[in-house]
């Protein structure tokens, strides 16, 4: 019996399996949705720390009640073909994960509508049901998408040649060095740079053609 080669392939979640950013979603609550896309899009653009970025993001949320904050999340918009493609890399082997630094209270639910293997996000700190502008998790430096795909790889002994990644931002980078197929879906100018497969049309079924 011919033995079976593990494949893994790797999501960004905000504008790339899901339509829009988490952040963004949230803030709109406070009215404050103008001021976390200016700061996001310097995140994504490689024009601040991501890390920096995610701490004033997230501190712009202090005291938004955390049951909206889940309603919400439970109720993003997926990208078109999301659901799709991530069928055909599971019909073709793949391992399905998502990478987020966003937060689990949205990629737990993404888990569960495309059937994705397993999420790793950042979680939102809360007290009393609100939200205190803290953040904790494995997802909120520059480099943890790198660092934990390098892990899984290890872990299940899975080669560079057969590990595709997907994302649209300047944090995505440091997991496109450990993929032979990178692929920069709607994405920033830095993150094209170091990609191998661009996808400028909003459709992640597109992804087929490459595969």
């Amino acid at each position: 019996m011919e033995k079976k080669i593990p494949k893994l392939a790797v999501f960004d979640f905000d504008s790339t399996l899901m339509d829009g950013e988490t952040l963004g979603f949230l803030a709109k609550e406070l009215s404050l949705e103008e001021k976390m896309r200016s700061i996001t899009k310097k995140a994504m653009e490689g024009e601040m720390d991501f890390f920096e970025s995610l701490i004033e993001r997230v501190m712009l949320l202090k005291g938004l009640d955390y049951q909206l904050a889940k309603k919400i999340c439970q109720n993003l918009p997926l990208i078109k073909g999301a659901e799709e493609i991530i069928s055909v890399l599971k019909n073709k082997g793949y391992y399905c994960v998502c990478f987020s630094g966003g937060f689990d209270i949205a990629t737990e639910v993404l888990k569960e509508k495309i059937h994705i293997h397993a999420t790793f996000a950042n979680t939102l700190h809360h007290k009393n049901g609100i939200l205190t502008g803290f953040v904790g998790g494995s997802m909120m430096f520059n480099d943890s998408k790198g660092i934990l795909l390098k892990k899984l790889q290890e872990i299940f002994n899975i080669t560079e040649e057969n590990t595709l990644v997907a994302g649209d931002g300047a944090n995505d980078i440091s997991m496109f060095q450990y993929a032979k197929t990178r692929i920069a879906f709607c994405a920033k100018p830095i993150l094209k740079e170091y990609a191998n497969i661009i996808i400028d049309q909003k459709d992640l079924s597109l992804i087929k053609n490459y595969i």
